[in-house]
Formats: C-alpha cells, sequence, structure tokens
C-alpha cells in the first residue's frame, strides 16, 4: 500500500524552535530514578482552549431584521461583534 504525504510527515520539532522549560515546567514534569518513576506528570504544559474572561459574554437568541444582519454581515468576520458594540454605545 502507498504511503500517503500525512503518513511520512516527520513529527520532529527544531530544539532551537522549542519554548523555554520555565521552573513551573520543571515542578510539573515526571522525575525518573533510572528505570523507577519516582514522581509522575502533574498537569499539562499548555492550557486547554481560549483563557476564562473576567466578564463572558451571554448567549442569547435575538430576532432583528433582515436589513440589519445582512448590513452588519456585509461588514466581513466579526459581524456579531460589531452589532454588540452598536448596542454597548446606544446604552452608555
Amino acid at each position: 500500500m502507498p504511503k500517503t504525504e500525512a503518513s511520512i510527515k516527520s513529527t520532529w520539532i527544531d530544539p532551537d524552535e522549542a519554548p523555554e522549560w520555565t521552573a513551573e515546567t520543571f515542578d510539573r514534569a515526571a522525575v525518573d530514578q533510572g528505570e523507577t518513576l519516582v514522581r509522575p506528570v502533574s498537569g499539562t504544559l499548555t492550557k486547554r482552549g481560549r483563557p476564562k474572561s473576567d466578564d463572558p459574554k451571554l448567549q442569547v437568541t435575538l430576532r432583528l431584521d433582515r436589513e440589519v444582519v445582512d448590513h452588519f454581515r456585509q461588514t466581513g468576520p466579526g459581524w456579531q461583534s460589531r452589532i454588540n458594540e452598536a448596542l454597548r454605545q446606544l446604552v452608555g
């Protein structure tokens, strides 16, 4: 069976491009002494997803006139945020 390009892709990462290890990274790392695991890994090196917002937005269902939605959609990506900003300016 022929190998596809995806199956032969290298997972090697250039050490010069790897992030520097901090004291916190070392604190979470596994510790081995020879073949014996002294301390297992605790946590992950990165946090999943976006950071939590101090003031998260609420998801709501809202009915708007088609002309309003079309106007904002024509301005491209981020149109929902622009509607939010217009409403924010209206309420002060």
